[in-house]
């Protein structure tokens, strides 16, 4: 085979410049691996003459031998086009043309672009914690309101090419100190912090790990966290007012007789509409019941038993308090709405069922979920300095218990 054949079937010029199907000689790429392009194919000439005879040669590319393939960044300068629609494009996202899609795949192809880069960027290794902290469990033991959360969050990180993991700690259970050992060692990039039962000195260690944080369904002014949780004083304002409006009566408060962030919060939206209404704060009827629909309900028997004041309407700290007194009251003959209004917060499914349906605040639970997910991926990805508190509105739902 003559030297000009050799070439030809090698698809390599003797001047050293390379078509899109470079190769080499099998057997002599460590002996090239570090030559410059320009002497290539001096080096292969010298090769093939040494051998001094007819030879079959195995070609293959000179990419394969160098493992080396241009940039994104050197596509975007060749393109004179940005690096973020660069990416866009080999990622087939949306924010750029048909044409400039096309486009770039098709450099990407020219230039030798490891196109295996991005099956690896969608394999991405680790998983992100939902972790459920409970300490008297008296509300995350009510599952749909977590559970709805948890669903949000999923769709985003498994479209993140992450794993969702969901586990519970136990406060009067487990060890703190352990378990936050056990999860620096383990897969996690982030964790998602259930805050609803959580005290401040609780979430400090957790804000300490190696990762992001985002707590979700609770505030703490103390913490710098990016925070995802109800706007607790508008539903609260709204469902109060829409009380006042339809009764014209000074309402009572059915409080949870376990304090937790987002309940303060409410009755601080409860008292601004009072307040707006022209009422008096200090005329407002407290009754403190559990936060569970039998838990409510036997509190508020007792209440009725013992001969205490009721309020003409109550707006109630969740939906399970309020649910559990219209029991007690029906229970003790009084209609509602006709004789006392009740108004929740949550819209749980319960509510829907029982007689009279309860009037109550939705708070968009799985979109809530989505957003915390949304947001622990931004910090994963990009980490930053600064934090963000979200707070999602509530809509009134209009039944008959007002």
């Amino acid at each position: 085979m003559c030297l000009e054949n050799a070439f030809c079937k090698m698809c390599v010029t003797v001047c050293g410049k390379f078509v899109p199907d470079e190769g080499v000689v099998a057997g002599y790429d460590n002996r090239i691996r570090d030559k410059s392009p320009a002497k290539w194919g001096v080096q292969i000439a010298g090769m093939i003459l040494g051998a001094r005879s007819s030879v079959y040669f195995t070609i293959i590319t000179i990419r394969e031998v160098l493992k080396m393939s241009i940039t994104a960044k050197e596509l975007a300068q060749k393109l004179n086009l940005s690096q973020t629609a660069i990416s866009m494009a080999l990622n087939n996202k949306p924010g750029v043309s048909t044409e400039t899609r096309r486009m770039v795949v098709e450099a990407a192809e020219k230039y030798g672009y490891d196109f295996t880069k991005l099956s690896l960027k969608k394999n991405k290794a680790g998983s992100v914690y939902a972790i459920s902290y409970r300490s008297h469990n008296a509300i995350m033991s009510y599952s749909p309101i977590f559970d709805a959360m948890v669903e949000g969050m999923e769709a985003i990180v498994q479209k993140g090419n992450y794993k969702l993991k969901v586990i519970s700690f136990y406060e009067k259970r487990d060890n703190l100190e352990h378990y936050l050992e056990d999860l620096r060692t383990t897969d996690c990039v982030g964790i998602i912090l259930f805050g609803t039962e959580m005290r401040e000195e609780a979430v400090r260690p957790f804000l300490k790990l190696p990762f992001p944080v985002v707590i979700l369904d609770a505030y703490f002014e103390a913490l710098n966290c990016t925070y995802v949780l109800p706007n607790n004083r508008q539903g609260a304002y709204v469902a109060t007012d829409y009380l006042i409006s339809r009764r014209m009566k000074q309402p009572g408060y059915l409080q949870s007789t376990y304090p937790l962030r987002n309940f303060s919060e409410r009755l601080e939206g409860f008292y601004h509409a009072v307040h707006d209404n022209g009422m008096s704060r200090s005329r407002c009827i407290i009754h403190q019941l559990s936060p569970s629909i039998d838990g409510a309900m036997a509190d508020m028997l007792t209440v009725i038993d013992r001969g205490d004041a009721l309020a003409d309407c109550y707006f109630a700290d969740n939906d399970l308090i309020a649910i559990g007194t219209i029991k007690a009251l029906r229970l003790r003959n009084y209609k509602v709405p006709q004789d006392i209004a009740v108004i929740g917060f949550d819209n749980i499914s319960e509510g829907r069922i029982i007689d009279p349906a309860l009037t109550t605040i939705s708070v968009p639970r799985h979109y809530m979920g989505q957003v915390a997910a949304r947001e622990l991926l931004l910090q994963i990805e990009e980490p930053r300095q600064h934090t963000c508190k979200i707070e999602v509105s509530g809509n009134l739902v209009k039944r008959f218990s007002v």
